[in-house]
């Protein structure tokens, strides 16, 4: 939706055609440095598209996120063995090292609960099973990682009482905030 208001190339995260990612919502433990080598690749090759191109773009997930929240959240959990996590970590710090830092972030914060009926909504049957743990601890990490964030600007929007999607003013108080942010 952002996207097509400013008329930005968007790009989303790799889930359709994914090979990791049912396997890992049924054994995390095992299927989890697959999944986050299989995102992180993925991301820095659309980064790359990024950077290479002239067009304003948006991007649902980045390549900074995955370090910081997803594979430490797997590895705090016992979900990821420490030298995978910290061959991971290195190979992260490799590649971003040949990066240019988003703009800005856009981080729509909500809680748990939230999250899970946004996941109900969305339908996938894979995620179904995902823990209540695994998301309040994504949570956290999120938190933790917006506070320490320091590549850029970031905006924060608690998304919670919003329903961008179906009620405009909800939509047009995000874009409000990104132009005021992108000024």
């Amino acid at each position: 939706m952002i996207a097509k208001e400013f008329r930005w190339k968007a790009y989303y995260e790799s889930v359709a055609g994914n090979p990791y990612l049912q396997d890992f919502y049924k054994d995390m433990r095992k299927w989890s440095f697959h999944l986050q080598v299989y995102f992180l690749s993925h991301r820095f090759r659309i980064h790359k598209k990024i950077l290479a191109s002239e067009k304003s773009v948006i991007q649902d997930r980045s390549i900074y996120e995955d370090v910081e929240i997803f594979a430490r959240n797997l590895y705090l959990m016992g979900r990821m063995e420490k030298r995978d996590y910290m061959n991971y970590r290195q190979l992260f710090s490799e590649m971003v090292s040949f990066l240019k830092p988003p703009d800005l972030v856009v981080y729509l914060k909500a809680k748990v609960d939230t999250l899970i009926k946004q996941i109900n909504i969305r339908g996938r049957h894979f995620e179904k099973q995902i823990e209540t743990k695994y998301l309040e601890r994504l949570n956290r990490s999120y938190g933790q990682w917006v506070k320490r964030y320091k590549l850029g600007k970031l905006i924060v929007i608690e998304s919670d009482k919003l329903d961008f999607v179906n009620k405009r003013d909800d939509f047009e108080m995000i874009i409000s905030k990104i132009e005021e942010a992108l000024d």
